[in-house]
């Protein structure tokens, strides 16, 4: 992933804070602790990436990386006030990258600029010989399509505008874009998905099967921390794995462990695979007859430390705007769209057709210009 940034002259100038394996919402859940947030240290910068765009914000660095699962190069972006693309599954590869959930990990870059993510998707871009999923399909030169200003037509998701959990600042925001995105040419067009309440089960069954399968190598033998006490193969396992990883990390096994076993897989995985192929042919269906996906980004601008760590499903239900693109495998991009009252950012997601990013680059470079 990084071979190409080297081959350009990129300099790395350090590696940057997350959620344990990318596993969490807010960096909480880091074992180095939380990051906080540039626009207030008493707030989370979101996660899992939320080192990344806390080095961006505070003008650390030009442009971070991260990966994004269910949302975790977006979500931190918007807490943040920054730009946080999820290219089309496959569009980067993944080599090099700890797995979480396979079928989902993608890496993506956080950036103050269009230009900036233009030019690293530009870079990161494009087939790779140690990861099969790459898509072979050429690479577009990205920064020099930005100019493009074509009008488009926008499908706005009713039911996450309408949904009961959203701020209302940030639906404020939300309508006055719709509105200038009318006034400016483009088509919007509410649009029904009745597949929401579907999105949060299915995403955190099919990751944490993936998880669970991903991190059975961290045995204590062949990777990871290993305990030094035990009496026993079964026992160095059992502490091992007790002793090496967080609580996040333990409970999204045990739940992927528990939809994987027997007489569960059908009732749980299999109907989970099942939601995700309807939710891939829903949006399928939806870019025959528009250009771009409108939604939030996250239901809320950036909580306080401590707030939502003690309740996971709280956690979890605050991915719901951000995972309906994980789950179809299209890109996404976060951008922001000024602070609320209480000086806190505010965020926008656009969604587009696989493989795509040039119209969705060029669409946001026009839309944060307009």
């Amino acid at each position: 992933m990084c071979k190409g940034l080297l081959q350009e002259d990129a300099v790395i100038i350090g590696r940057l804070n997350c959620d344990e394996f990318a596993m969490g919402g807010s960096n909480e859940t880091s074992y180095f602790g939380a990051a906080k947030n540039a626009a207030n240290p008493e707030l989370v910068p979101g996660g899992s990436s939320g080192g990344s765009a806390v080095a961006v914000q505070a003008d650390m660095c030009l442009a971070a990386l991260g990966t994004d699962t269910g949302g975790s190069v977006r979500q931190p972006a918007a807490f943040c006030g920054q730009i946080g693309l999820k290219p089309t599954y496959g569009r980067i590869s993944r080599y090099g990258v700890i797995a979480y959930a396979s079928s989902f990990d993608q890496v993506g870059p956080i950036t103050s600029s269009v230009e900036d993510a233009a030019l690293l998707l530009q870079v990161l871009a494009g087939a790779d010989e140690n990861d099969s999923t790459v898509s072979p399909l050429a690479v577009p030169d990205y920064p020099s399509l930005l100019e493009n200003k074509e009008k488009q037509k926008i499908a706005v998701l009713k039911e996450t505008i309408e949904s009961d959990a959203l701020d209302p600042e940030i639906k404020s925001a939300i309508l006055k874009s719709i509105e200038a995105l009318k006034a400016d040419g483009h088509t919007v067009e509410y649009v029904s998905f009745d597949l929401l309440d579907y999105l949060v089960p299915a995403y955190y069954i099919l990751t944490t099967a993936e998880a669970s399968s991903n991190l059975s190598r961290y045995d204590g033998v062949h990777y990871g921390h290993r305990n030094t006490e035990a009496k026993s193969l079964t026992e160095l396992y059992k502490l091992s794995r007790a002793e090496g990883f967080g609580e996040e990390v333990k409970r999204r096994i045990l739940l992927g462990t528990f939809v994987l076993s027997a007489g569960y897989y059908d009732a749980y995985y299999q109907k989970a695979q099942q939601v995700r192929r309807l939710i891939r042919e829903k949006m399928d269906s939806l870019f025959m007859d528009y250009d771009l996906v409108l939604s939030p980004v996250a239901p809320t601008p950036a909580f306080k430390i401590g707030d939502h760590v003690q309740d996971a499903l709280v956690m979890y239900m605050a991915d719901i705007f951000t995972v309906l693109p994980s789950l179809s495998g299209n890109p996404a991009i976060a951008l922001p769209l000024g602070n609320n009252s209480e000086g806190l950012p505010l965020s926008i997601q656009f969604t587009a057709k696989h493989f795509e990013e040039d119209k969705l680059l060029a669409f946001s470079q026009a839309f944060l210009l307009s």
